[in-house]
């Protein structure tokens, strides 16, 4: 299956998609100095969280997919150096609205997990604020 959103993404910020079929993606990011919050290493969460939320858009693989929420639970730090894998995987699917799951890890222990709404708008979202349209 061919990647067919997000195609602009830095892996070096988001990740690098290793696995894409129909409602599930898995992408790996390596964390590097640049992204760490302190001395001693430690990533800042946003990172983690940029992973998770393009697996998720990488799960549904819709030109016009979007992130409308997000409930997530960080479970353990990451520091630079770890690469980090994430699964995501469609579970529900209502309309233009897509749940995916998703579960961070560094080697085989989560260290982020969550749901995502997703949506599938008919147009580019960009486009429909010109329109004033929701």
């Amino acid at each position: 299956m061919s990647q067919r959103t997000h195609e602009k993404i830095s892996p070096a910020l988001c990740g690098r998609p290793l696995e894409l079929r129909d409602g599930f993606a898995r992408v790996v990011l390596d964390l590097t100095p640049e992204m760490a919050a302190d001395d001693r290493g430690l990533v800042h969460g946003g990172f983690t969280f940029g992973l998770a939320d393009y697996a998720a858009m990488l799960a549904v693989n819709e030109p016009t997919v979007v992130l409308a929420s997000a409930e997530t639970k960080f479970l353990g730090p990451v520091v630079a150096g770890e690469r980090l894998e994430a699964d995501a995987a469609v579970e529900r699917t209502d309309g233009r609205k897509r749940w995916v799951k998703v579960i961070v890890r560094r080697d085989a222990t989560p260290v982020m997990e969550g749901t995502f709404l997703a949506v599938v708008p008919d147009r580019h979202i960009l486009d429909m604020k010109k329109d004033g349209a929701r």
